[in-house]
């Protein structure tokens, strides 16, 4: 059976002017097959010889053969250059002499522009052609090797008011950094350093920015310090402040506000009063 978007070993069927035929061996005598166009056949290659290659479709709609390796498979997901944009979508280049197709419809956000990369993943659409679409989700793998502590790269592909961030964790892996852990703006393209917090039973990751609550108090400590002195030795609100003012203005959740607020007071380098706090 041939199968389009990936490798396949094929046997030579028969040779022509334009190349060779080649059909998968399981198929027996009355399977499908496929041209391999001349200028890519192995030298002395003849009937009964097998080959690997990738199957696609050529600018007429006709499955075709290459030998030639694609930057992407069916169903992976991974980075591409745009190459052109034209009236349905944008032309991705991903190895071969055809260019991905990324349509318009597969762009969520805003449209792509020449020599952007973007991270897509290989689909087939309605009229069984290899597609690329932005909307990489349903793609991303949930087999990662990762454990709760673990410290991961990533990449936010999508937004949610609701859930978070959803991020790409070594552009393979599927994760989220919820809204609760949030603690400083990040945009779709933006790559991130995080924690993993949770592997859930499905195998997706939570992850956070920060590092555990022990080992980040020293740094929100310090800069709460550093807040200070930048506003003159006084913060005009203290940690029994609302959760959404203190992450604008300090970039860190209200009980790790509250913890390293607690940690300067205790030694004794801030005071708390009249609805402030202050350098000592």
């Amino acid at each position: 059976m041939l199968k389009l978007g990936e490798r396949q070993t094929l046997t030579v069927e028969k040779t022509a002017p334009m190349g060779v035929f080649l059909r998968d061996p399981a198929d027996g005598e009355e399977g499908e097959h496929v041209l391999l166009p001349r200028k890519q056949v192995p030298e002395n290659a003849k009937p009964g010889d097998s080959v690997d290659v990738f199957l696609y479709k050529d600018s007429e709609d006709r499955i075709i053969a290459t030998v030639h390796k694609p930057l992407l498979m069916l169903h992976e997901v991974g980075w591409l250059t745009v190459r052109e944009v034209g009236r349905v979508g944008a032309f991705l280049d991903w190895g071969l002499e055809k260019d991905l197709l990324l349509p318009f419809h597969e762009q969520p956000r805003q449209r792509v522009q020449k020599g952007q990369k973007c991270l897509v993943a290989v689909y087939l659409d309605k009229s069984e052609r290899l597609c690329a679409t932005m909307n990489v989700y349903p793609y991303l793998r949930t087999d990662s090797p990762y454990r709760k502590g673990d410290e991961v790269e990533g990449t936010v592909y999508e937004t949610s008011d609701n859930f978070g961030l959803f991020v790409a964790v070594d552009d393979i892996y599927s994760a989220l950094i919820p809204k609760k852990e949030l603690v400083r703006d990040l945009a779709v393209g933006d790559h991130v350093h995080a924690r993993i917090t949770q592997v859930r039973a499905d195998g997706k990751l939570d992850l956070s920015l920060r590092e555990n609550a022990y080992a980040q108090m020293g740094p929100d400590a310090d800069r709460i310090l550093a807040a200070l002195k930048r506003a003159g030795g006084v913060l005009d609100f203290t940690d029994k402040a609302d959760p959404a003012l203190i992450r604008s203005r300090m970039q860190m959740s209200k009980n790790e506000f509250k913890r390293a607020v607690g940690r300067l007071l205790k030694e004794r380098k801030i005071e708390i009063a009249d609805g402030e706090i202050r350098l000592r």
